[in-house]
């Protein structure tokens, strides 16, 4: 059964969807939500699992998470993912086209090597074993030591976020994304909503080689890399970030 999400709606014009990564929550959007909400009507949204939506349970599958968002949408959207909401965006496209008009995948995962699948896999048992260390690790990845010193608020908001997550929820939400690019990767040729696939060219995990397969796997789509920008584009970023946004959905089919 669907869970009802906790979003919110800011602006008006065509319909924009805002969905964030794993671990975090609709609050990540904060910076980029004025450039945003002056041209569209975005809704941003808790997935299962995170911020004030309900709890997740392990089994969680991509096709829950994709089924969660579709029930808030009267029509079709701009579908906005980052990392986990990436592959959440890219399960909705697949599954119902004709509420995507088009999409945008921020720091997406794509086609894992064994290597990338493996690293993966050990990042999520050690946050099964010490959730609080997991989340710090995550934040020095996330951020650079010349942006920490800048901004040491935000790196401390990010790491406050990250640790009030329920555990079971955190890696029942973990396990999908650490699974759900193998599980879109076949599938991918097949979506048709105008794609652009945008990454920080120094992102450690989503890489700009993961941005350029997903260019190259769905017809049509295209890759923008922000030099000198990490994973958290919509923080580090948001004005590189909403100004290739609003392009893409400018010129995407109207809705």
């Amino acid at each position: 059964m669907p869970a009802a999400l906790a979003h919110e709606t800011h602006g008006a014009g065509p319909s924009l969807v805002l969905l964030h990564g794993v671990g975090l929550d609709r609050t990540m959007w904060h910076r980029c939500l004025p450039a945003l909400a002056a041209r569209h009507r975005v809704t941003v949204v808790d997935l299962r699992g995170h911020g004030a939506s309900p709890r997740a349970s392990a089994g969680l599958s991509l096709a829950d998470l994709a089924t969660d968002v579709a029930t808030l949408l009267d029509g079709p959207a701009h579908v906005v993912g980052f990392s986990l909401g990436a592959l959440v965006a890219q399960q909705l496209a697949l599954v119902q086209p004709e509420l995507t008009a088009s999409l945008t995948l921020v720091s997406s995962v794509a086609g894992r090597s064994d290597q990338e699948r493996t690293a993966v896999a050990t990042r999520r048992t050690r946050a099964e074993e010490d959730f609080a260390a997991s989340a710090r690790t995550a934040v020095d990845r996330w951020f650079s030591p010349e942006w920490r010193s800048r901004e040491p608020e935000l790196a401390q908001s990010v790491l406050t976020t990250l640790l009030g997550n329920d555990r079971t929820s955190y890696l029942a939400c973990y396990d999908v994304f650490a699974t759900g690019d193998a599980e879109l990767w076949p599938r991918l040729p097949d979506i048709t909503a105008r794609t652009l696939a945008v990454t920080g060219a120094d992102d450690p995990g989503s890489t700009p080689a993961m941005t350029r397969r997903l260019a190259d796997r769905i017809p049509g789509a295209r890759a923008v890399i922000v030099p000198g920008a990490r994973h958290l584009l919509p923080l580090e970023r948001p004005e590189e970030l909403t100004r290739p946004i609003l392009d893409h959905t400018a010129t995407a089919a109207p809705l």
